[in-house]
């Protein structure tokens, strides 16, 4: 990590100071309310911006970070052009399994160049703190049993031993490199209780807590005021290497809450009405800042509920200020004292403690929600962002059900939503069925608001008699140890699991597709009857067929409300007017006989914030981390050796590498279209994450090398394979291709199919292969939203072995798009109102891409459209490389041949 120059040599060493706390301790910082004397612009800045502020300032060393980049940032203007880069130093860097393991196969991949270049391997070494948490791995094989947990985790180290001897690997081998083992929580929550520290000091200088994540929803963090958020893999590396986190000047959007929630509504449902409005606010790649007299009633866990969900409602951050609720958190999570203090004195001495209120601070635009206003809601069938209140759904549902694809629905007759069918063994299934209710995620796990109320609605509903339907898979997959632990002393624990809701992992379970499979008998009656069956589950994304491959219909819900379905059974049964179900003696129960009192919940909240259950429990991480982990032995060395495995493997980005670039790439000539997507194609579609077909190429390529599919897993534990993950790339079982003809009556064929040059359809696999044999690039185009979802990198690895060289769509979400830069990839995006469709594209016609002889950030290119009758266009798109560096990045064929090259010619 850039360190801040010697006072005396540093550009603003007027700005530094010395803050003191309440116990007398001191420490220098670098004072923004002194910069205000320079650039009084300052003191109205948005808290989120003098975060960022002070970190450019800090890291002012004249080269990476100029006098200029402080000026900038110091004289942001809330409505002003956004052209310029910001280079943001951050302070550490989190990653989770899936994403992390890849990294650190690119690293350990850049320490055998740097051997065969002569150099010296721990040249490569991350330069800031990096934690990864093992949290992803967990799958619901086993549930509804005391045992399943165990039987869990026994599991999920057998399929993942070859990843977790990696792991160990890395440890032993780079000396800022730690993991959070498997069993111990969710990234997101494990970084909210243990891993973030507020302040940091290094060098006798003090300074705020910042970092990137290679998770969206790392935006969590953002809940307890520290600057962070989600990037690709690609970019974790480099902010690890010393690179600074470079992104376009935001706009930053107030949001101002006033009011209180009404008796019975949830954080979730307020998260829920949020993302709703800013979607449609369109906060894409801005930051979003609350404020007002709302925002400080709302407690720290509240708070970052709707931190977490910053990526479905498509801002960079949703950034909550430091205040007393901060510090009483920090308090009840077990942090010293001392640390706590130095937080109070820094954020006072910096005048950035507390929330704002209306006109303290000049925004880019402001928005306002009058929390009295949030009714109980889930969201779904198939977007995080479509809300139902909670007395709607039953309606919508059965409107969706008939409603054309093209209109969100399911495409189904009308008469058959109450037919019913019955399984092998005699269990009646209808449409709207849930078959999955999951307490799960990092969203609402991280709440003990929602989580003892979904205790109490448990043991309510099991006094009153109430029972869960056969057909539900039910289970809970808290964010941290600790949630067991305050549930166990609340006196909850033995309620959930009398209604099947036992503990079956500690990780990112339903949410992320690791809910585990369906009983093979209601699979055969959902694929033979084609039924719309659903999910409801406490996580933040429901894209198609994520949750499960057969299930069609996905809610996000409350944990109360996840545990109400599961006992109702049925998604067309309303909630609001209608019995949950029949208990003791037949009697109709309703909701609002079991739902828990705002008194009630809070009676509890006390056994979930106690400081001693987080130490003891975080203590463990490197004095008692479990058996199964203990047991994990790694190769040793400075260099990883690559036994053979089907996990991880060298990857192939730096086959072929040269300490200089060869000449830039300066624009395509002859591709051909390798699909034409619709709007919303997300990282689900593009790099999925859930189960691997047999059939598929990915299916193949394991059965080849002797895997079982037993042994399968999933495509996320596999990420270290460029072998499995390429096949894997564009192979969702819903994503549609529409260069594929329709069927007979009129819908679209599914799955990573295309239409090769030659008219054969073929998966995308197998026809890029062959367009890269013949030497043929290939062309992606797509329309709005092109890329939203996780911050995966192998949705732009995958991309990029795949031969494909651009990708044209009407709008890109902000990670993916960085991401297709740093793996060499060209974004171009469609003008005004052209798009795909309206220029009438096929997918029969070949496509240049002429750049011009320089290539400036966010230019014009030129498409040029050749139909296969001779016939020639000119289209402008906009060259959707962003800034300075990313032409940098462009050019040297990436970032992570950028990075390298740097460090290796430093060495």
């Amino acid at each position: 990590m850039a360190t801040a120059k010697k006072p005396a040599d540093h550009a603003f060493a007027n700005t530094l100071k010395t803050v003191k706390t309440a116990s007398g301790r001191s420490a220098s910082y670098f004072s923004l309310p002194e910069l205000a004397k320079t650039y009084p612009n300052v003191a109205k800045l948005p808290v989120s911006m003098r975060i960022v502020l002070e970190s450019v300032l800090r890291n002012c060393d004249g080269k990476k970070v100029t006098a200029d980049h402080v000026a900038r940032v110091a004289n942001w203007a809330p409505n002003a052009e956004r052209v310029d880069e910001i280079p943001f130093v951050v302070a550490r860097v989190v990653l989770q399994d899936f994403t992390g393991v890849p990294l650190l196969a690119d690293l350990a991949a850049m320490r055998n160049v740097a051997v065969e270049k002569g150099k010296n391997p721990r040249t490569i070494e991350p330069l800031c703190p990096v934690d990864l948490v093992v949290d992803h791995s967990v799958m619901v094989d086993y549930y509804g049993t005391k045992d399943a947990i165990d039987l869990n985790m026994k599991l999920e180290f057998e399929r993942n031993k070859e990843r977790y001897e990696f792991m160990k690997w890395g440890m032993q081998a780079f000396e800022t490199f730690g993991v959070v083992p498997p069993g111990f929580g969710i990234v997101h929550q494990v970084n909210l209780e243990y891993l973030a520290r507020g302040v940091f000091e290094k060098g006798g200088v003090v300074y705020p807590d910042s970092l990137v994540g290679t998770d969206s929803h790392t935006t969590m963090i953002n809940g307890i005021g520290v600057v962070g958020w989600g990037v690709g893999g690609i970019e974790a590396e480099a902010a690890m290497l010393d690179q600074p986190v470079y992104f376009l000047t935001p706009d930053v959007v107030g949001f101002e809450l006033t009011g209180r929630l009404r008796e019975g509504v949830t954080a979730t449902d307020l998260v829920l009405t949020v993302t709703e409005i800013l979607r449609r606010e369109k906060v894409v790649g801005k930051f979003v800042e609350f404020y007002g007299e709302g925002t400080e009633s709302l407690t720290l866990p509240d708070r970052a509920t709707i931190a977490n969900m910053a990526p479905e409602y498509g801002a960079t951050m949703g950034f909550f200020p430091v205040d007393a609720r901060t510090l009483d958190y920090m308090r009840g999570t077990g942090r010293t004292k001392d640390e706590i203090e130095m937080l109070e004195a820094y954020f006072k001495a910096q005048k950035m403690f507390g929330i704002p209120r209306r006109g303290e601070i000049r925004y880019s635009k402001e928005v306002s929600l009058d929390l009295g206003t949030v009714a109980p809601s889930l969201a779904g069938p198939k977007r995080p962002q479509d809300r139902i209140e909670l007395g709607n759904l039953k309606r919508e549902f059965t409107e969706l059900f008939s409603k054309p694809v093209s209109a969100n629905g399911f495409n189904q007759p009308p008469e058959k939503l109450h037919q019913t069918y019955t399984t092998k063994s005699g269990i009646p299934i209808k449409n709207g069925d849930v078959l999955i209710a999951a307490i799960t995620s990092c969203t609402n796990t991280s709440n003990p608001a929602v989580l003892l109320a979904a205790g109490l609605l448990a043991k309510k509903a099991v006094e009153a008699g109430l029972t869960v339907k056969p057909h539900v898979k039910t289970s809970l997959a808290p964010g941290s140890r600790v949630v067991t632990t305050y549930l166990d002393k609340a006196g909850l624990t033995p309620y959930l699991d009398k209604l099947g809701f036992t503990l079956a992992g500690y990780g990112c379970t339903t949410c992320i597709g690791n809910a585990g499979d369906l009983t093979a008998e209601l699979n055969e009656v959902i694929y033979k009857n084609d039924l719309v069956c659903a999910a409801v589950l406490s996580g933040n994304r429901n894209f198609e067929a994520r949750i499960h491959p057969n299930l069609k219909a996905n809610f996000l819900a409350s944990p109360p409300l996840v545990v109400a379905y599961a006992i109702a059974g049925n998604v067309t049964r309303d909630l609001m007017t209608e019995p949950v179900g029949q208990g003791t003696n037949g009697r109709d129960v309703y909701l609002g006989d079991i739902w828990p009192t705002s008194d009630e919940i809070g009676a509890l909240m006390k056994l979930a914030m106690d400081g001693k259950a987080f130490r003891e429990n975080y203590a463990q991480v490197k004095s008692n981390p479990g058996k199964l982990w203990e047991r994990i032995e790694g190769v040793r060395g400075e260099t990883y050796t690559w036994p053979r495995s089907t996990y991880i493997a060298r990857p192939p980005f730096f086959d072929e590498f040269h300490l200089t670039p060869g000449m830039a790439n300066m624009g395509i000539k002859g591709a051909r279209a390798m699909a034409l997507f619709g709007d919303s194609i997300t990282t689900d579609h593009i790099s999925p994450a859930g189960s691997i077909k047999e059939q598929s190429p990915a299916g193949h390529w394991l059965k080849a090398h002797g895997v079982s599919k037993a042994d399968f897993n999933s495509y996320g534990s596999r990420r270290g394979h460029h072998d499995v993950m390429v096949r894997g790339t564009f192979a969702n079982v819903r994503i549609k291709n529409l260069m594929i003809p329709p069927l007979p009556d009129g819908s679209r064929e599914e799955g990573g199919l295309t239409i090769y040059m030659d008219g054969s359809k073929k998966f995308i696999y197998d026809a890029a292969m062959k367009y890269m044999e013949n030497g043929v690039p290939t062309i992606v185009f797509a329309g709005e939203e092109y890329g939203t979802g996780s911050s995966r990198d192998w949705a732009a690895k995958g991309t990029a072995l795949l031969g494909i060289k651009a990708v044209v769509a009407r709008s890109y979400e902000r990670i993916h798009r960085a991401n297709l830069v740093g793996m060499g990839v060209l974004p171009l995006q469609f003008k005004g109102d052209d798009s795909w469709q309206t220029l009438g594209i096929k997918g029969d016609e070949t496509f240049d891409v002429l750049l011009g002889t320089e290539i400036k950030p966010q230019q014009d290119a030129t498409l040029v459209i050749c139909s296969k009758d001779g016939g020639k266009r000119d289209v402008r798109v906009t060259l959707r490389i962003d800034t300075p560096i990313e032409v940098d990045y462009y050019k040297h064929g990436g970032i992570l041949p950028f990075v390298l090259r740097q460090l290796l010619a430093a060495a």
